[in-house]
């Protein structure tokens, strides 16, 4: 096993909010331990990832991430440095080459940033730490005073992951004293180690106060995909002499309908809604009805075009709905084909694809059996700040 993830996760929590210890607190309905667990499992260079508790929590953390299958928790200590040694010693009889300590209050950490710390580290670094600049000005306050002022220049705040060689941090904290220590990279440094950075990220926030909370809650609603509705109609004449197409699946027996194309009004009215989901226009912009190519085309062929501009846009279609409206032919049979032939057009699961017939009581110009009409409902999902396709 190459690299491990080590999350420290037996802390308190006092300062935060609630009842709960905050690695455990819900964040949008999900537990912080979970969302940071899930996260560092994003990074396709981790092997595994092991958790540090405190042994009195174990029904929460059963709670939160017992079905993850990440091995049985580390029963952790007093203070954080005591857990991360502990952690590293359940470790040390099956060594991964490189471990990443990371605090389970940081439910923001991204792959990329477990990769470049990996990336230092395999070029060679044996201690490696992402940090980020402070930019505003410091004061040592006493009491609520200012005393003096603390020079910014050279001054970084410090994050997880911290990514080290395993041997050599295992020796780090097996040897040195370092009682302030307050994380990994300091135990590094008084163990003379070479301690190297790259970049932190801003949003890679370690939750300790109510207002942290607050901002995680702002950057999930903006990580969260955006779900937009679109409705499509379509209506063709009846034609006797051409075989009738609806949702393509060719009806024996009933006569078809006029169009350019094969006139599959229930495919038109799909293919309407899913562009009205990316503001991508009408049929018509895409195919003109005046062009020869498109003559007794397919209908198909509309749906999946709009089906890969959705997908260029970034979205994913969630569910999609249409209602024929017709006096003949009776549809039930045939409900089923039109809802496999759907699915397979948009690759989605059968319980996505709904497949309604109705008729209009003898009103109007489908009541005359003048005509089919159909309309369609899609669903599509997609993701913060998505480009639409106009």
């Amino acid at each position: 096993m190459s690299t491990l993830a080590l999350v420290v996760a037996a802390g308190a929590g006092r300062r935060a909010p609630g009842a709960r210890p905050k690695q455990y607190r819900l964040l949008a309905g999900e537990p912080v331990l979970r969302r940071t667990v899930r996260r560092l499992r994003l990074c396709t260079a981790i092997a595994a990832v092991r958790v540090v508790i405190d042994p009195r929590h174990r029904d929460l953390y059963e709670e939160a991430v017992g079905d993850l299958g990440l091995g049985p928790p580390i029963a952790g200590g007093a203070s954080r440095r005591e857990s991360v040694r502990r952690g590293l010693e359940a470790l040390a009889g099956e060594p991964p080459a490189r471990v990443l300590v990371h605090d389970a209050a940081r439910p923001f950490v991204s792959p990329s940033l477990c990769e470049r710390v990996l990336r230092r580290l395999e070029a060679g670094a044996e201690a490696v730490v992402p940090v980020l600049p402070v930019t505003d000005s410091l004061r040592r306050l006493v009491e609520d005073r200012i005393r003096e002022e603390v020079p910014r220049e050279g001054v970084y705040r410090v994050q997880t992951p911290q990514g080290f060689a395993f041997a050599t941090i295992l020796e780090a904290h097996r040897r040195t004293a370092a009682a302030s220590a307050t994380d990994d990279s300091a135990i590094a440094l008084a163990a003379d180690v070479e301690v190297h950075t790259v970049p932190g990220e801003e949003d890679n926030i370690k939750l300790t106060l109510p207002e942290d909370f607050a901002r995680a809650e702002r950057i999930l609603a903006g990580e969260r995909p955006r779900f937009r509705t679109g409705f499509g109609y379509d209506v063709h004449a009846l034609d006797p002499g051409r075989p009738l197409v609806l949702c393509g699946v060719t009806i024996p027996g009933a006569p078809g309908l006029a169009g350019h194309s094969d006139a599959d009004v229930g495919l038109h009215a799909l293919t309407d809604a899913l562009l009205a989901t990316i503001g991508a226009g009408d049929i018509g912009s895409h195919f003109p009805p005046g062009e020869a190519r498109w003559r007794n085309a397919p209908s198909h062929i509309f749906l999946e075009h709009a089906r890969d501009l959705v997908t260029t846009a970034g979205g994913r279609i969630e569910h999609v709905d249409v209602t024929i409206l017709c006096e003949q032919p009776r549809l039930a049979p045939h409900r089923e084909a039109m809802r496999g032939r759907i699915g397979a057009l948009l690759g989605l699961p059968p319980e996505a694809v709904s497949v309604k017939a109705t008729t209009s009581e003898g009103l109007g110009f489908v009541g005359r059996r003048e005509g089919i009409a159909a309309c369609a409902v899609a669903t599509v999902g997609l993701p913060p700040g998505g480009t639409d396709v106009r």
